[in-house]
């Protein structure tokens, strides 16, 4: 018995000791498609590399993507094979968070798609031709050291010469408006890569050898530029182009592109009647304070046409402006104050580790907006961001009045509430600290802009500017511009608007500047459905935070603030089921 104990015993330790057959497990469809996602995007930023860039990702800052018809058929094989690999997946399965980056992706390459095959605007756009930005950023970066980014400006200088050159070829039906851009727009970029650049590398060490090939590409890459220019400028000066192709894209492109870009709970048209009504709104209660006001700031009888009221007691209080040499200074001044009222009220928090640094415009961004935001990416969350405001020097004296009347006292606060804080620098903070990339990145606009426009409605709301009459009279005219971008977006390319007709509107129904409505005209035939992005983001908000509070009563307008933007950059339609919980 007992020797059968130990044989037993044995036998049992010997069992044991054997190596176990390790059981693999499978991923969950939530764990397979993070993995699909992290190669998505580390193969994105190959074909992307100048994306990557300003998205703080800057392993491929050394590419210039030559945009020749062999790189448009690999984009597409490339979009295609990322979107059936998309499709094999049960959106079903996953979780809320993951069904939202299916649906952004799915969107984004389906866009994609689209651009190449239907759109073609790398066949009428010659403002798409503009090295400017991505050698900027290598050159005045910091992301790594002088030596290591100054070998990819020599590598991607080779390739400037073949960029311009298809830009040539691919041009085959310029549209006018498009190449007066380019042109400004590349002279430019000639200033981002003058010859002061040799003295910087005569400074970093290089052998004469390296420093001469640098020297020479450096030519060969000015003259590209130049070349592209001059090209351009012929086409302008034999004025064919006046009758060739329009700027206009139609209402099937307008459509189509609007979907795209917009993902709302609005379709084009929709959107479009829904500012016309906004609009006649907007002027009734415009009126109303107009009366309450007239005593106070006008001399004589009022008129009786409702919108003259309006336009005289608005001419009158944007008398009140800075000087045309103060603008850029008063914007670095007003910033501190919107920080102050929010802490104050406790609308939401503001990081101040997160640099916002005011500055004039590069020249080769300027041509299309007077004011913008440059932010870094999520890769990079702790650079600069830039508030990009351009100075009045181009303008002659009448020019300048115009323009300082529209960002008159009133009005440039709330730009710089727009522009800046609680604006796109506090969200585009927040949505790189979205712990989903595919919510940053791939940013929908409407959001974005839509977020900026609410936070002018919320800060008034909330007391800024001590509820006074003016502040809310010129409060509503500029909610008005908002609504009336869609209203000029959508009838320029669906309706053929005239100039004459777009005058009417922003000059005589939004009570604009001369000067503002001819730029916000020249920015309507350089774009598309993007000026309808204000409005139909702004509505989708504000809806939304109705139903959060109605779902969450006790919570507060802090609370909507950062659960909203904790979503990172997502359409408004993706986040409202997120932010809801179902």
């Amino acid at each position: 018995m007992k020797i059968t104990g130990l044989i037993i015993t044995a036998l049992v330790l010997l069992i044991a000791c054997q190596p176990k057959e390790e059981v693999k497990t499978q991923p969950s469809p939530d764990q397979s498609f993070e993995e699909y996602v992290d190669e998505f995007m580390e193969d994105w930023w190959e074909v992307h590399p100048l994306w990557a860039m300003y998205n703080g990702y800057y392993k491929h800052d050394s590419l210039l993507v030559v945009n020749s018809e062999e790189s448009r058929k690999k984009s597409e094989s490339f979009y295609q094979e990322k979107l059936e690999a998309l499709r094999q997946f049960s959106v079903d399965s996953l979780n809320i968070s993951n069904k939202v980056d299916h649906q952004i992706l799915t969107n984004q390459l389906e866009g994609a798609i689209w651009n190449l095959k239907e759109f073609k605007s790398y066949q009428w756009d010659a403002s798409e031709y503009n090295i400017g930005g991505s050698m900027a950023m290598i050159i005045n970066g910091n992301y790594d050291t002088k030596e290591k980014r100054y070998e990819s400006l020599l590598a991607k200088l080779k390739d400037v010469p073949a960029y311009y050159e298809a830009g040539k070829k691919n041009l085959l039906d310029p549209v006018l408006e498009h190449v007066q851009l380019a042109i400004q727009q590349n002279k430019g970029a000639l200033s981002v890569i003058d010859s002061s650049l040799l003295d910087t590398i005569s400074s970093l060490g290089w052998s004469s050898e390296k420093q001469e090939l640098f020297a020479n590409r450096l030519s060969d890459a000015q003259q590209a530029v130049r070349g592209f220019i001059q090209h351009l400028e012929q086409l302008e000066f034999e004025g064919n182009l006046e009758n060739g192709k329009s700027f206009r894209i139609g209402k099937k492109l307008f459509n189509e592109k609007f979907e795209y870009d917009i993902v709302s709970g609005f379709t084009a048209d929709e959107i479009y009647e829904d500012a016309l009504k906004m609009k006649a709104e907007l002027h009734a209660k415009m009126y109303d304070l107009s009366v309450e006001l007239w005593s106070k700031h006008m001399k004589g009888e009022m008129p009786k046409d409702t919108l003259a009221v309006i336009q005289k007691v608005i001419n009158q209080l944007s008398l009140v402006h800075v000087h045309r040499d103060s603008f850029i200074q008063e914007i670095r001044q007003q910033i501190p104050t919107l920080v102050e009222f929010i802490k104050e009220k406790d609308l939401i928090y503001i990081d101040p580790s997160k640099p916002l640094v005011v500055r004039e415009t590069p020249s080769y961004m300027r041509g299309v907006a007077g004011a913008s935001i440059t932010s870094p990416g999520p890769y990079e969350p702790n650079a600069n961001t830039y508030y990009n405001v351009t100075p009045l020097d181009h303008y002659s004296e009448e020019e300048a009045e115009s323009y300082l009347r529209e960002y008159n006292h009133y009005i440039l606060q709330i730009l710089n509430i727009h522009e800046a804080i609680p604006g796109h620098y506090t969200q585009l903070v927040y949505s790189n600290q979205s712990p989903s990339l595919v919510k940053s990145i791939f940013g929908n606009g409407a959001m974005i802009e839509g977020w900026a426009v609410y936070t002018e409605r919320m800060m008034l709301e909330e007391g800024y500017g001590e509820n006074a009459p003016e502040m809310w009279l010129m409060y509503y005219k500029w909610n008005l511009r908002t609504v009336c971008n869609t209203i000029l977006d959508y009838s320029v390319h669906c309706k053929d608007f005239t100039k004459e007709q777009a005058m009417d509107l922003l000059v005589n129904q939004a009570f604009q500047q001369q000067a503002e409505a001819e730029g916000k005209w020249r920015r309507a035939t350089l774009s598309q459905v993007q000026l309808c992005s204000y409005y139909t983001g702004f509505r989708d908000i504000y809806e939304l935070r109705k139903e959060y509070q109605k779902a969450n009563p006790e919570a507060s307008v802090k609370q909507f603030h950062e659960a909203f933007l904790s979503f990172g950059s997502a359409p408004v339609k993706f986040i409202k089921p997120l932010l809801l919980g179902n």
